[in-house]
């Protein structure tokens, strides 16, 4: 069997000179096979280039929130809206922070327009949701991704990067379900609501994508002070004490 050729030079150099965010806003102005090829690639070194003795005071972490029309991406189910917000260590970039209303080529059922505030007419006009994941990675780039409850938001990135370019997501996610778990084992209520009040972290509007990231940069930051506090410094360390809990 004939071994694929290497993508043009000039896509291969995007990827060692920039990383991910330009190669990606490359493949998705490709029409042809190869550079398909080459992404997969690509997102299977994202995992390699990760450095797990990243100290934590110096990691740089995306964290986000997705909106959908529904829960099942296998039946139909769309992403309206995408949020997130930039940190290093305990630093929220404030200023580096992404939301963007994609349409999603169907109607928004009445309950999630009540629950989000999103609208048929909000998203008419909006980009598809195509042109949303393409902004969406290029924003994130090679940080690492935070959510809570991060299997929802999985399945519908992992079920449009398949659909649209048969590659499955390989950015490393941290839950801050997960971490919850691993921090108070005798928590029954991990719901972000209750995890927020816990914490003493205002609550401001639920169920809006980039409101929801800020709240869980909140909480992330309080739980690496936390975890200062266990001699956790690393990233390499954090995955060890979750992989043993």
């Amino acid at each position: 069997m004939k071994r694929p050729e290497r993508p043009p030079q000039s896509i291969w150099n995007l990827y060692k000179m920039g990383g991910i965010t330009p190669a990606i806003n490359s493949f998705f102005d490709a029409q042809n096979a190869q550079q398909m090829a080459f992404m997969r690639q690509m997102m299977k070194q994202q995992r390699k280039d990760f450095i797990m003795d990243t100290h934590l005071d110096t990691l740089e972490t995306v964290v986000f929130d997705l909106e959908t029309t529904g829960f099942y991406p296998q039946q139909g189910d769309e992403i309206i809206s995408f949020g997130a917000i930039a940190l290093k260590g305990e630093q929220i970039q404030h200023q580096e922070q992404f939301h963007l209303l994609v349409n999603p080529g169907r109607e928004i059922p009445e309950l999630i327009t009540e629950l989000t505030g999103i609208s048929n007419e909000a998203v008419r006009d909006a980009p598809p949701v195509l042109e949303g994941l393409q902004q969406f990675f290029a924003f994130v780039g090679k940080r690492m991704l935070i959510a809570h409850a991060s299997g929802h938001d999985k399945q519908f990135l992992n079920a449009i990067l398949w659909r649209t370019s048969k590659v499955h997501m390989t950015h490393r996610i941290l839950d801050t379900i997960q971490l919850a778990k691993w921090l108070e084992p005798k928590r029954r209520d991990f719901s972000l609501d209750a995890l927020l009040t816990d914490r003493q972290i205002p609550i401001t509007r639920r169920h809006d994508a980039l409101e929801d990231s800020l709240m869980t940069a909140q909480l992330w930051v309080s739980y690496l002070q936390q975890m200062k506090e266990r001699n956790i410094h690393t990233l390499g360390d954090l995955y060890a004490h979750l992989i043993n809990r």
